[in-house]
């Protein structure tokens, strides 16, 4: 279901690839924290600063509209300046607008540093696709994608560390101080993320073949982008929520924040181990993340059952399997624009973070009006239709062969 075009970009066939797809996907992880912090300290934040949960979903939402609209620009960027400065400025960014949220005062503060992380966040999913079709060899990508896609479980990672240790001794300001200072740890890596000084080639005007190919194409990455969207709208929702769905359900806040590590850790395995199994078979790609989605649909309904039993087996399917198919989808689309390495970042990344504007937002309001397994619910059919998206993605795809 691929389609391969005939223009490459030189590839290192040694294992030196890997430092620098690990430098990429730590950076992803500094650059993504702040909309997943935000989302774990937001009922002790939001009690604190007497902010409802609506206009805390919102400003989370402004992130990640921030790295959805900022992603043309970022795209941009990431095919003329050297990688390693790209993703040093992420890093850093990252750690500023996590110390400038420790020292907010009420919501216009908040929204400001969320959208300057957001703006930052764009940068690193186009620059990941021009490191990966740049340094890694073809039958490695979808591992070396998984990784950088397991940056999103990291992401979720940290802040579950911080609300069950540092938040109940220390208070959501000093947790955020403490995220702040792990985001500056990329930043010492990113040296390693070196590609070729060579220009990137100029791509004629067939590259990608027929006119009727192109468009084909163009109609594939659409339907892609939509289901990347579908589906993380629930998915960023739990991730944002997970707190407050977890206590809601009858678990304890310390054990809500643990849940939410191990959770994260969860989904790190799946996607490095799925990428690994899919490097064997790239051409089911497709398949694989479809079945990926729908099991993190059903992850969604059961967290709208809202009991404690429901909300763990639910949180671990939306969370690993669910969320899992970011990295895939990177390869994937890849593999089917292997000249233009940056639209296929750009692709995955609008999609993703298109989903992830709406989810905090909408979530926050629709849980307040009509409670939150209906809002589960909502979600859940979501990914059902994000499913369906994909699908008709491979299928077209498959009859333009």
């Amino acid at each position: 279901m691929t389609t391969t075009l005939p223009l490459r970009l030189p590839t290192r066939s040694s294992t030196g690839h890997w430092p620098a797809i690990i430098a990429t996907a730590l950076t992803a992880t500094a650059a993504g924290m702040p909309g997943f912090i935000v989302g774990a300290l937001a009922p002790t934040m939001g009690a604190d600063l007497h902010i409802s949960r609506s206009t805390v979903g919102l400003a989370m939402s402004l992130f990640y509209a921030a790295t959805a609209f900022g992603s043309p620009i970022a795209k941009r960027v990431a095919a003329r300046l050297p990688v390693p400065a790209t993703l040093t400025v992420a890093a850093l960014v990252a750690s500023a607008v996590l110390v400038m949220t420790s020292r907010v005062t009420g919501p216009g503060m908040l929204t400001v540093t969320l959208l300057a992380g957001g703006l930052s966040n764009a940068l690193v999913q186009p620059v990941a696709g021009r490191l990966i079709a740049a340094r890694v060899p073809e039958h490695r990508r979808s591992l070396a994608a998984g990784m950088i896609g397991a940056a999103l479980g990291a992401s979720a990672l940290v802040p579950g560390l911080l609300v069950a240790l540092a938040l109940p001794a220390y208070g959501w300001r000093t947790a955020l101080l403490i995220a702040a200072a792990a985001a500056l740890i990329p930043a010492a890596l990113t040296p390693l993320a070196r590609t070729s000084g060579a220009p990137q080639p100029v791509r004629p005007k067939n590259a990608g073949g027929t006119r009727d190919k192109q468009r084909t194409i163009r109609r594939v990455l659409g339907l892609w982008a939509l289901a990347a969207a579908l589906s993380a709208t629930g998915n960023n929702a739990v991730a944002t929520y997970f707190v407050e769905l977890g206590t809601h359900s009858g678990l304890s806040t310390t054990l809500t924040g643990n849940l939410l590590s191990l959770s994260a850790l969860f989904a790190i395995a799946i996607r490095i181990t799925a990428g690994a199994l899919t490097d064997r078979a790239p051409h089911r790609n497709s398949a694989v993340i479809v079945t990926m989605m729908l099991t993190g649909g059903l992850g969604l309904a059961l967290i709208a059952i809202g009991t404690s039993t429901t909300f763990v087996l639910g949180a671990f399917l939306t969370f690993s399997a669910g969320w899992g198919w970011t990295g895939l989808l990177l390869a994937t689309t890849l593999r089917l624009v292997p000249d233009r390495t940056e639209d296929a970042g750009h692709t995955v990344q609008i999609g993703v973070y298109a989903g992830a504007t709406i989810a905090p937002f909408a979530f926050g309001a629709l849980s307040s009006a009509f409670g939150f397994p209906a809002t589960a619910l909502v979600a859940a059919a979501a990914a059902a239709a994000a499913a369906t998206s994909m699908t008709a993605g491979a299928l077209l795809l498959r009859r333009a062969r």
